[in-house]
């Protein structure tokens, strides 16, 4: 009966779901194009032979990111193997695009609609599908499981409301996991798959991916490059994936930064590329002296803040300033990967909110690697003693960037999975 009722649910979803697609397409063509794949009309190159195919499912930019190194991976292991990836959003879509260009296939996963889900899967058809992190979907995974193709949600992770939720409709999740291999992040997270359902023997605790994260060995040297053209002798601290809400507050902050360090400049890199409009409304309103990344104007002495209004550049600039602030942690977001900054060794400020990534948060702020602040004044007094404290910064980088390199392996207990479920 449950999954009755959630099959017509996701159907009566549907058309208002595409009725969105369309309405933000009407700001950003790259929502309203390529519709029929979200009903499972996908049109891909042949595969050579059948299930020849392997399939990566990461819903947006953060897990296209965190799948890099695992893709990469399986390039290398399976040289014979073509790689599609899908996504939820046209800006994972773009990521895939600018880390892998047409060295993998992209799509747009389907509605868990039946139909939907039997058209895809017949166009893949994949040897493994393989989920990042969290998307359970019953539909697409009993239609899997009917067809023989193993399905391996990696770098799994499921939070306390997640796991409560997911156990009152146990009639609907348990059949759609019954077959699912879970690579945990945490032994945590392993002990809620199977309270959910998932058998005991598919449930291994593999550690979080994103620790396994590449960054080009020239992105340093870029990064001072950028500094040494654009920023010179200037304390630049450098906010990235902010959302809305979060810029006021930021720049209530520089505001009170910039009284103790006059020319101090604030790196502003909204989330999401439908936001830059605003944020540069914003800017101008309360009369910040700002220059514009896609303009290509010049950081001038007077400049209090760089909006960077470019996408797949965050890393650059994070590599180029002292101090990182991780976005969506300031509103109930979520917060977003600290260990981008992380590698690069540079000292983490985050909001209260890191409910996305609670067991790393914890990690940063237990070791002293990160620092915490909820609101525009404690924010300031944060960054100004961290201003005024060069050893303290190289002392929090230098935590953070030991936190990256001691979690590492996941992809490679990943990869070793795969191989089993191939054979």
């Amino acid at each position: 009966m449950q999954r009755l009722i959630y099959n017509v649910l996701v159907h009566l979803a549907t058309p208002p779901a595409l009725a969105a697609i369309l309405l933000r397409g009407l700001r950003n063509p790259a929502h309203r194009g390529r519709l029929g794949e979200r009903l499972g009309y996908v049109r891909l190159d042949a595969a050579g032979d059948a299930s020849d195919r392997l399939w990566i499912h990461a819903v947006s930019v953060g897990e296209v990111q965190a799948a890099a190194v695992l893709l990469r991976s399986l390039q290398r292991r399976y040289p014979r193997y073509r790689l599609l990836v899908t996504t939820a959003t046209p800006t994972g879509a773009r990521r895939v695009r600018d880390l892998f260009g047409d060295q993998v296939q992209h799509a747009y996963l389907p509605y868990d609609l039946p139909g939907a889900v039997r058209r895809f899967l017949s166009a893949a058809r994949p040897a493994i599908a393989i989920v990042m992190e969290r998307e359970i979907w019953p539909n697409l995974f009993c239609e899997c499981a009917g067809r023989g193709i193993p399905v391996l949600l990696a770098s799994a992770r499921l939070t306390e409301r997640s796991m409560r939720l997911h156990r009152r409709f146990a009639a609907l999740f348990a059949p759609a996991l019954d077959k699912v291999i879970v690579a945990a992040q945490t032994a945590a997270d392993a002990q809620r798959f199977l309270a959910i359902g998932a058998p005991a023997p598919q449930v291994h605790v593999t550690g979080n991916i994103k620790f396994d994260m590449e960054v080009d060995e020239g992105l340093p040297q870029a990064g001072d490059a950028l500094r040494a053209a654009q920023f010179p002798d200037r304390l630049v601290w450098v906010a990235g994936s902010t959302h809305e809400g979060e810029e006021d507050v930021l720049l209530d902050a520089h505001r009170r930064v910039c009284l103790q360090h006059p020319g101090c400049l604030l790196v502003l890199a909204p989330r999401h590329p439908e936001r830059f409009d605003p944020v540069r409304a914003c800017l101008k309103a309360r009369g910040v002296r700002f220059a514009s990344r896609s303009a290509g104007t010049s950081v001038g002495a007077d400049t209090e803040v760089l909006l960077v209004d470019t996408l797949g550049e965050l890393m650059l600039f994070y590599a180029a300033g002292d101090i990182a602030f991780v976005g969506g942690s300031l509103v109930p977001v979520g917060g977003h990967n600290l260990l981008e900054p992380a590698v690069l060794a540079r000292p983490i400020v985050v909001g209260p909110y890191n409910f996305n990534g609670p067991d790393i948060a914890r990690m940063f702020l237990d070791s002293g690697a990160a620092v915490e602040a909820a609101s525009a004044a404690p924010l300031a007094k944060i960054i100004i003693e961290l201003a005024g404290d060069t050893a303290r910064r190289v002392a929090m980088g230098h935590l953070g960037r030991r936190i990256v390199t001691d979690n590492r392996g996941a992809a490679a207990h990943m990869v070793q999975l795969i191989e089993a479920s191939l054979r």
